[in-house]
């Protein structure tokens, strides 16, 4: 029966001209080398190489058979090489940022995809920086970098809501939010217990800039919970209201432990992009988790 690594030794002795050139090339020794070829001289029935004083030199059948083989067998080199790049790349532990408000919703619908994944939390110019550095394969951020030396493609929107916890009865203020009382809704909103991630309570300031047109709150948030998954779990089992985004809600809402208190049309989306650095070996995984990433922003 053919041994194809036969025909691998020698093609590296044909090339090589010398055995021991080729048990390096091959990472084997040189008596494995001379017994591989004896064996497929066995097998054709005809001498392959002549010794002579440095190296060898093929003999008229081994010119033949060359001809023959070396086109198929480089494409089975090709095949095989092209078979393990991807099999490497389906296993390799593959490093992601991401703002830890957004691992919940965003980050864990990547981890049933993929064997080995690092996440590291930072905010959307540190990641960007960690990308730009090769320090992270990939990043989600919320923000547009001019850069020619990432690739960087957008996977869907997200937006900021106010929800509140179900026990807040919630009509009168629905109510004015229909008729666009915008003074009275804010007095019901200002009156309310906060919840925010930051003390800084920046989603809430955006929200009053674009829906009231204002750059200062009047309120003070209750409670500061870190991270904003966490704390839409806090939430839900107490009282209050918070501004999130509607990713980050959506479940909870849906099973009803939060309910929706007012997604306004003033407030405009936020774009999510998936950021890498140019290295064809991540192409395919790029593609993988960006198709991921658009079927949860939809």
């Amino acid at each position: 029966m053919v041994n194809l690594e036969w025909y691998r030794t020698f093609k590296s002795v044909y090339k090589n001209g010398n055995f021991s050139l080729a048990a390096k090339e091959l990472f084997i020794s040189q008596p494995a080398v001379s017994q591989q070829i004896s064996m497929l001289e066995a097998h054709v029935g005809y001498k392959l190489f002549n010794r002579k004083s440095k190296g060898v030199e093929p003999t008229e059948y081994a010119k033949l058979l060359n001809n023959l083989i070396i086109e198929a067998l480089d494409r089975l080199e090709n095949v095989e090489n092209g078979f393990r790049a991807k099999a490497f790349n389906a296993n390799r532990l593959i490093s992601i940022g991401i703002s830890q408000h957004l691992m919940s919703s965003l980050g864990s619908c990547l981890i049933s995809k993929f064997d080995f994944i690092d996440f590291s939390f930072h905010e959307n110019d540190t990641l960007f920086e960690l990308v730009d550095s090769k320090k992270l394969d990939f990043a989600v951020v919320t923000q547009k970098y001019d850069t020619f030396d990432t690739i960087q493609k957008k996977v869907g929107e997200i937006k900021q809501i106010i929800v509140g916890s179900t026990n807040i009865e919630a009509s009168e203020v629905k109510a004015k939010i229909k008729t666009k009382d915008f003074l009275a809704v804010e007095q019901w909103l200002n009156e309310q217990k906060w919840f925010s991630y930051d003390a800084r309570i920046p989603h809430i300031k955006l929200f009053w800039l674009h829906v009231f047109n204002k750059k200062r709150p009047s309120m003070i948030p209750s409670f500061i919970i870190p991270s904003e998954y966490e704390m839409l779990e806090i939430l839900s089992k107490n009282t209050g209201i918070a501004v999130v985004w509607d990713i980050n809600a959506a479940l909870f809402i849906q099973d009803k432990k939060l309910q929706l208190l007012w997604n306004s049309k003033q407030m405009p989306s936020t774009e999510v992009f998936l950021l890498s650095g140019k290295n064809d070996n991540l192409n395919t995984i790029f593609q993988n988790i960006e198709v991921e990433l658009k079927a949860i922003l939809g």
